[in-house]
């Protein structure tokens, strides 16, 4: 099983555990992992010193609520665990843009229809 290493401080990783529901796997020295609860590769955050950031991130997460669930209410569970909204010129899409608290932009896209 291989893991998706990132650049992170502890509170992301607390964060995306979080935001997906998914266990943490390694809490350790400011070193955090999770991973899904179905199995699968971790995401893994490293903690300090973190790496200078330069334009936009090449890693881009999409998350969708549950089908029939409300795109707001999700945006605004996500800012209450720590995530700030982005206002950037979307031209009037349907995600919304976001930031976990390591500042890496993510999305909430609409619900998936039934």
């Amino acid at each position: 099983m291989g893991a998706l290493a990132c650049d992170g401080l502890q509170e992301v990783g607390y964060f995306w555990s979080e935001a997906l529901g998914w266990p943490l796997v390694w809490d350790q020295d400011q070193e955090t992992a999770i991973r899904s609860p179905h199995g699968g590769p971790k995401i893994t955050w490293g903690g300090p010193p973190l790496m200078p950031k330069s334009g936009k991130n090449r890693l881009h997460f999409g998350l969708a609520p549950p089908v029939h669930d409300d795109q707001q209410a999700e945006v605004n569970r996500l800012v209450s665990l720590g995530a700030t909204r982005i206002d950037i010129d979307q031209r009037g899409g349907s995600r919304v843009v976001m930031a976990d608290p390591d500042g890496n932009e993510f999305c909430v896209l609409t619900p998936p229809i039934a």
